[in-house]
């Protein structure tokens, strides 16, 4: 195992960075960007003072929001290549790390089945998503695209931007589009594009893809699959043991476009996101005439097929070191990763069904595990007052903490599924955890442990109350 974060580490990265600049003449810094050193160590201790603020994002008692740790190997490959700071919008800012965007992003095309693309990384998911929409917008500037009520806030808000309506699909009681109600609109309304969501941020659910295409087939939209979250267990569509739903993931070769986060499980620092386009003849509504960026050579600048111009050389040189390292394939490499996580959160749905006082609010299909506590009653506002004390306790400890995140969801998605629920409140809060770190597998039990403690710890301040 290399030693990863390492002053010796650290100390080669910097000792390469130095040989890569002694190929050029020396010359003196600038008067002006010199820092008296008092002021550098001053700073520097504010700086340290401040970042113990932060979550503890690396460890598996951190299981609340879809923050997951950048790969050691990430970091290194990124800290060097920003060190050189090129920008990948054009070959004359970023010519190594161009040919290593390209790269991965051939290799991320090729793991969602699709032959030909036109497609790049992305500072973040959301761009990504506002890209893919307003090549959706392009190709159907009157229609209106259909996104689920369970999708990302901001494909509403990206609509807006582009200045195109967007119809809210209902969900099934699985947090699933429902395909029916989307049938029923498609006879009725002027659909041009249907967001598909394979990993919703809340549940983590999986929208039914290929009646999704099916249904295509009969009313000619185009589908933009949003699997920021959810792309990458494509890996594990074959893997029989990872009870994952193999045949929604296989279809994404069918999609028009697709957007992934390699800032989430693929191991990436923030931002590094991707999208892609299945027919390349989309890449006419990126011309422009630009007089001024590329100039160094005929082959296809990634700012010639980009909404962005600015991006991260680092980036991609990251996620190509990565992804040398742990390739994307299904048993060696990303996939092992990937089911780590699947079956940390199977594990930990199986020990809630066993608990008293805890519940499953919907079957996990990928890593996201939703549940909530209970005592006597089955009262929306009562699960929602033990989730809050739950989450306080859990978040408040100092010794044993568990770092959680809530979700609000309607008092009728619960009763669907635990039709004893007194509806006294619209909305109901319940837990959630992103399981998003292998070792989250074994330290399951330890965090189901101290949930239960945390909830009889709420439990008896609610009866005392």
């Amino acid at each position: 195992m290399i030693s990863f974060f390492t002053p010796s580490f650290f100390e080669a990265i910097v000792e390469a960075h130095i040989h890569w600049r002694e190929r050029w003449e020396k010359f003196e810094p600038d008067a002006t960007l010199s820092i008296p050193p008092e002021r550098f160590t001053d700073a520097w201790s504010e700086l340290m003072l401040r970042l113990k603020g932060n979550y503890p994002f690396f460890h598996p008692s951190y299981a609340g929001q879809m923050l997951k740790p950048p790969h050691p190997a990430a970091v290194a490959a990124y800290v060097a290549t920003m060190l050189i700071n090129p920008n990948n919008h054009a070959l004359d800012g970023g010519p190594a790390t161009g040919q290593m965007e390209k790269e991965v992003v051939a290799d991320i095309a090729a793991m969602f089945g699709y032959d030909s693309f036109l497609g790049h990384l992305t500072s973040s998911g959301t761009i990504a998503n506002l890209e893919a929409l307003w090549i959706s917008r392009e190709v159907h500037p009157a229609a209106a695209i259909a996104i689920s009520e369970q999708s990302h806030y901001t494909h509403n808000r990206m609509c807006k931007v582009l200045g195109v309506r967007t119809v809210e699909i209902p969900c099934d009681n699985k947090g699933k589009m429902d395909v029916d109600a989307l049938r029923s609109l498609c006879r009725s309304e002027n659909i041009g594009t249907v967001v598909v969501t394979l990993g919703t941020t809340g549940l983590g659910a999986l929208d039914p893809l290929p009646a999704l295409v099916e249904l295509r087939n009969e009313f000619r939209f185009r589908i933009h699959c949003d699997a920021a979250y959810g792309g990458f267990f494509r890996l594990l569509a074959e893997r029989s043991e990872s009870a994952i739903h193999g045949d929604i993931f296989q279809s994404m070769s069918s999609c028009d476009s697709i957007v992934v986060d390699p800032h989430k499980h693929g191991l990436q620092p923030y931002g590094c996101g991707c999208v892609l386009f299945r027919d390349p003849a989309i890449g006419i509504h990126y011309k422009h005439d630009s007089p001024y960026t590329y100039f160094t050579s005929d082959e296809l600048h990634l700012g010639e097929i980009s909404l962005e111009c600015s991006r991260a050389g680092a980036s991609a040189a990251a996620l190509w070191f990565t992804l040398q390292c742990l390739p994307l394939r299904p048993d060696t490499g990303l996939g092992p990763v990937l089911m780590q996580c699947r079956k940390a959160a199977l594990r930990w749905v199986e020990m809630i069904r066993g608990s008293q006082h805890l519940f499953v609010l919907l079957e996990p299909e990928l890593d996201i595990v939703t549940f909530f506590p209970k005592d006597d009653t089955w009262s929306a506002s009562e699960i929602s007052q033990l989730s809050d004390r739950v989450f306080r306790l859990a978040m408040g400890d100092e010794l044993q903490p568990v770092y959680l995140s809530k979700l609000r969801v309607r008092t009728s998605f619960l009763v669907a599924r635990y039709p004893k629920v007194l509806r006294d409140q619209e909305w109901t809060t319940v837990l959630r955890s992103a399981l998003m770190k292998p070792e989250h597998f074994d330290f399951v039990p330890e965090l189901h442990r101290r949930i239960e403690g945390f909830v009889g710890r709420a439990l008896k301040a609610a009866r005392t109350s």
